[in-house]
């Protein structure tokens, strides 16, 4: 994207940065075509104002659960007597079905891609593969929050995109439509990692949840927003159509008054 374009965009350089901030793919790449749409199509922002916040979230953390190829370790399932297999063999606790409006309990906090994100032995991930990939989330509104947040971590790295997609996207023409325009894409190098900030839950049943994700960035905060869909035994976000970036519609926030705030960081 040009300097002009930028300044044209409705979401402002601190929004346009963003895309280098979060680096990955539901803000990056297709991102940039489309930064001037907007959660209405109207090209306003849906929320608020831009500030001049100074810059948040860019620096990297550790934790000893990342591994030396940027991973996580992987680890074991869990077998609670209460639990329930799937269909892709994940075994967690039955959860109570109500949408969250408080920060959910995390056993722990944990960096995946560069990314941290919560882990706990009823909402999960049960299962981490050996490139990092985590999954096995509960059959909940909660678990499809713990598997929102985990799905910005997955995306992090795009030297893994591709794969990622095919294991993180509903199967299907959509799927397969960003998988070949992820192919012909260069992915970045080098870019800072950001931090999930908070969550909002904007509506939930059984098999379907769309979370409001929010992140820092240099005006205030932006929000992404994530439909998962229960398929296969796991959540898994529905993806965009042909040309659409996923994570859209995005929206500019001043503050997280709307969300739940809620980070490991």
């Amino acid at each position: 994207m040009s300097e002009e374009d930028e300044d044209k965009s409705v979401f402002g350089p601190g929004f346009v940065a963003s895309c280098i901030v979060v680096g990955a793919v539901l803000v990056c790449g297709v991102l940039v075509l489309v930064s001037g749409r907007t959660s209405d199509g109207s090209g306003t922002p849906s929320s608020g104002t831009a500030s001049s916040a100074p810059a948040r979230g860019s620096a990297e953390v550790t934790a000893s659960a990342t591994s030396s190829s940027g991973g996580t370790q992987p680890v074991s399932r869990s077998t609670g007597g209460s639990g329930r297999a799937t269909a892709n063999g994940c075994r967690l606790p039955v959860t109570d079905q109500a949408m969250p409006t408080k920060a959910p309990a995390a056993d722990s906090w944990e960096v995946s891609r560069r990314v941290v994100v919560p882990r706990s032995k009823t909402y999960g991930p049960a299962g981490t593969d050996a490139d990092g990939f985590r999954r096995c989330f509960a059959h909940s509104p909660t678990g499809a929050v713990f598997a929102a947040y985990n799905v910005v971590a997955a995306l992090a790295d795009q030297r893994q995109v591709v794969a990622t997609v095919q294991k993180l996207m509903v199967p299907g023409a959509k799927a397969d439509a960003l998988i070949r325009e992820l192919s012909t894409a260069e992915p970045p190098t080098n870019s800072p990692v950001t931090q999930v900030a908070g969550f909002r839950l904007l509506d939930a049943g059984r098999d379907r949840a769309t979370v409001l994700i929010a992140v820092p960035v240099q005006t205030g905060y932006m929000s992404l927003t994530l439909t998962l869909v229960w398929y296969a035994g796991d959540w898994r976000v529905q993806p965009p159509p042909p040309g659409e970036p996923v994570g859209a519609p995005f929206s500019q926030h001043r503050d997280l008054d709307d969300f739940v705030t809620w980070t490991g960081v």
